[in-house]
């Protein structure tokens, strides 16, 4: 057996059950995985929703209908969920994205019913808050309090963590709801000279730069995850996750790296690599 990290199903387990779906965070479960990512956003009528896009993607959901007769905003696929209620987004079918386990039929959750299913089995939440720099400080005020309430009225927030490219969500949840975790997402596209993601820090050096804002630990892209970085962000006590390694050759190798955490879409791959040996 090689040495062990924790294992963070993707979106649930996005490679076998469709993403950021009830029935995928239950296989998730039965696989047994350490922590379930998801992504939110806010309705337009201020619940917190689970989806990775702020966009409605025909790439993992599908129009069924109307929510009421005659809505002039249907088709809802194409408009952002901000702009849509609850009701208009539960017509959505989310469970035909995945191409291993189609499950049509499946709706777009509430965090609220997620955390309903997740809260007893005591497993990791790491909750992607999916803003970028277009939003207003005051709209990333509003659904960094409106997870944070959902997770505190669930008794999760022990175990949970935000994360966001945005780093004005980790800066807010600094200020204002320090229970919280707070994982500072790393990609290229976010780190370019002069980016507007970083809540004014340098990209030069970003791993300082997510310490000194009070990142509470960082996830880079496997790209841009090195040796090196794992060493800098260890020597300031903060774990890296790395997102997102499907095979077992690359799983082996960042564990070999030294990393804290994978976050994979195939968590059965990351278990079978870490299971013990059978006894002879």
């Amino acid at each position: 057996m090689i040495s062990s990290v924790e294992v963070h199903g993707h979106r649930g387990a996005r490679g076998l059950r469709p993403e950021n779906t009830l029935p995928g965070f239950a296989h998730a479960l039965d696989l047994g995985v350490d922590t379930i990512e998801l992504d939110v956003g806010l309705s337009s009528d201020g619940v917190v929703v689970l989806g990775h896009d702020q966009v409605l993607s025909p790439a993992v959901l599908a129009d069924t209908g109307p929510a009421w007769p005659g809505d002039p905003a249907y088709p809802y696929l194409g408009k952002p969920v901000r702009e849509l209620s609850l009701a208009q987004l539960r017509t959505l079918d989310a469970g035909r994205g995945c191409e291993a386990a189609p499950m049509p039929g499946t709706r777009i959750p509430t965090l609220a019913e997620a955390c309903a299913l997740l809260a007893p089995s005591g497993v990791g939440l790491s909750v992607e808050l999916k803003t970028d720099p277009s939003w207003t400080g005051e709209e990333v005020e509003l659904l960094t309090a409106s997870v944070a309430a959902v997770l505190r009225a669930f008794g999760c927030t022990g175990r949970s963590q935000l994360l966001a490219f945005d780093w004005r969500v980790l800066a807010e949840a600094r200020r204002n709801h320090p229970d919280l975790g707070r994982v500072a997402l790393m990609e290229r596209k976010t780190l370019v000279p002069e980016t507007d993601w970083l809540a004014g820090r340098s990209p030069a050096d970003p791993v300082a730069a997510a310490f000194t804002l009070g990142a509470t630990a960082v996830s880079p892209e496997h790209h841009i995850t090195t040796p090196a970085l794992i060493d800098q962000a260890h020597s300031l006590a903060l774990p890296v996750i790395v997102w997102t390694v499907n095979t077992p050759t690359d799983m082996a190798r960042f564990i070999n790296y030294g990393v804290d955490g994978i976050v994979t879409d195939y968590p059965d791959r990351l278990g079978s690599l870490q299971a013990p040996a059978p006894a002879l």
